[in-house]
């Protein structure tokens, strides 16, 4: 029998990231099997939006750790115990250390609302519209423990249209995050992904 190709999913806030790639999964369009939540808010919706999926949840409080090293230590027994073969960072607000880096890289994944290297960290939606650009957009790339540094897997774009808000652009935005970071999974989990230094292809 083939052993599902096995996510972990972190994340820290509402969690629709979340629930649009276990969504993907329940309608077919995405084959993997979401194991675990890692979420650092305990109250967080995406944990009850993960009670409701029937996934796993590891909540915790980085206060409540002398460092981010001990707490990564414990995520990384975690992800060990469910044999996690991709992480995937969808709102998860924390940088990462080598901790979960090293033993992972080129298996960890991140979604950012922006066209990096443009607007990297938080609020990339209202740097955006500060800044004046005309287009904006969503980044999926891999996580090298910096700053939104990560080689880039897919972007798409979004206009910005003048009577824009950051309400109706981060609208269209989160909807078009929910389009490519479930495409970008399955791309991985297909074996589809090549990373080469900065440079990564994707496979017909």
């Amino acid at each position: 029998m083939i052993k599902p190709f096995r996510i972990a999913v972190f994340a820290s806030g509402s969690g629709t990231n979340f629930q649009a790639i276990v969504d993907a999964v329940a309608s077919g369009k995405l084959d993997v099997s979401v194991e675990l939540l890692v979420c650092d808010r305990p109250q967080a919706l995406v944990v009850e939006r993960a009670k409701q999926a029937g996934v796993n949840t590891f909540a915790f409080r980085g206060r409540d750790y002398a460092s981010r090293e001990l707490y990564e230590a414990e995520i990384k027994a975690k992800l060990e115990e469910h044999q996690i073969d991709l992480i995937v960072m969808a709102g998860y607000m924390r940088l990462i250390t080598d901790t979960l880096v090293k033993p992972y890289y080129g298996r960890i994944i991140n979604v950012h609302p922006s066209l990096l290297p443009s607007f990297p960290g938080v609020n990339g939606i209202a740097q955006a519209l500060e800044y004046g650009v005309k287009i904006t957009g969503v980044t999926v790339h891999f996580v090298d423990g910096g700053l939104d540094t990560g080689p880039i897997i897919v972007q798409r774009a979004v206009e910005v249209f003048d009577n824009d808000t950051e309400a109706t652009l981060a609208e269209r935005i989160h909807a078009l995050e929910h389009q490519i970071l479930p495409q970008a999974i399955a791309w991985i989990s297909e074996g589809r992904v090549q990373l080469n230094d900065r440079k990564v292809t994707v496979n017909a």
